[in-house]
Order: structure tokens, then sequence, then C-alpha cells
């Protein structure tokens, strides 16, 4: 299997062991700190994934099945797509808001879920020390995703904690905040359609520069 030595690959790698195929955040959630819920996660995903690349590789519906029945529990799709919509979200109607969230989590699967099978990591590393919680309510949980060559990219989660369960709600990549740059790619977007909602949200194909993600940023 060929090796996707490429810099969005650990971004991918990193995003979706932590979160698409993460355990249910339910009851464990109310009783986990974030940091031990993600530690779980990741230690979830790479028992789950070992062994099976070929499989899912030749498989990649079944693994997006997978992804796609596992997101809606780990993940606030509904709190992603406001924040990405940013100040259009408050004229947008709520078919159009709903929308806008459904496809952009369908987008993240069918464009991320062949990455987890086509990219080989040395190891995905959750740090021992952690920063301290400002709110009750939220909290980040700082990782790192080591590449084969020994280089480091940092990743950090931002959750959210609702209805009692903790979910991921944005995530930062070498210091580029995700959440942000697709909110900034929503607005170009609208401005180039006009601020059509419809067509913004028929078209919508998130991207991130994998430049960006070399040059890193300020976090």
């Amino acid at each position: 299997m060929q090796t996707i030595q490429h810099p969005l690959r650990y971004w991918l790698t990193a995003l979706l062991a932590a979160v698409v195929f993460a355990l249910p955040l339910t009851a464990s959630a109310q009783s986990q700190s974030p940091e031990a819920m993600i530690r779980d996660n990741v230690t979830s995903f790479m028992s789950r994934l070992e062994g099976r690349k070929d499989y899912y590789a030749n498989n990649i519906d079944e693994l997006k099945d997978v992804v796609d029945d596992t997101l809606d529990e780990v993940a606030d799709f509904r709190y992603i797509g406001a924040s990405v919509m940013g100040s259009y979200f408050q004229n947008a109607t709520p078919d159009q808001r709903s929308r806008f969230a459904q496809v952009f989590r369908q987008t993240l699967i069918n464009t991320y879920a062949k990455g987890l099978v086509t990219y080989d990591y040395e190891d995905l590393r959750v740090l021992d020390n952690q920063r301290g919680q400002r709110y009750d309510d939220q909290a980040s949980v700082d990782m790192e995703v080591i590449a084969t060559n020994g280089q480091v990219y940092p990743v950090s989660y931002s959750l959210r904690l609702a209805n009692g369960e903790w979910k991921v709600v944005n995530v930062i990549v070498n210091g580029i905040n995700l959440g942000l740059t697709f909110r900034n790619q929503f607005d170009q977007a609208m401005r180039q359609q006009n601020r059509d909602y419809d067509a913004v949200i028929q078209n919508w194909a998130p991207e991130v520069g994998v430049d960006e993600l070399e040059r890193g940023g300020d976090a």
C-alpha cells in the first residue's frame, strides 16, 4: 500500500483518531475528564484500525458508514455548523442551518475517511501536562502526532460540555485554527455567491491548504 507522506494526512489522522473512532460519549463522559476521554478514544482508535487498513482500503464505503455512525456521538456538528457560518447564521433559515451542518459533516466523511487507511504514522500521543480548564463547560486537550521521520505536529482539541456530555467543537493543528479557517472560507463563498445560502451549501467543499499547515501559525 502506498504511504502518503503529507502534512495534511498527519492532521487527518489525528483529527479522526480522537473524534471519528472514539467510543460513544454518553454516561462515561460525565465521569471522565476530557483528557482521559480523549486518551481512551485514541487507544480505541488505534486498536480498531490496527491490522484492518487493507480491509477498509478495499471497503471504503463501510469505513464511511462507521465514521457516519459515530460522528453524532462525539462531535457537536450543529454547534460547529453555527460557528462556521459565523455572522451569517442569524439570517439563515432553520432548514438552511440544519442542511449546512449535515453537508459539512458529510464532506468531512467523504474527503477524509480514506486518509485513515492510506497514511502511516509513528505515534499518537496525548500530552501528560495539560492546560487547566478556565470554565467548567469548556476544555482543551493537547496531543501530538509523531511522523515516521520524527516530525512532531501539535494538535489541540476544543471540547464543550452540553447536557452532561463532552463533545469536540474545534481543532487546532500546528497553530492553525481549523474552525476559523472554515469560517473564513464560508464568508468568502457567501461573498462570491452574493449571499445565496442555498448555493453556498450546495457547493460547499471545505479545504485546508497544505502549505498553510506546513507553515503553522499562532494557536
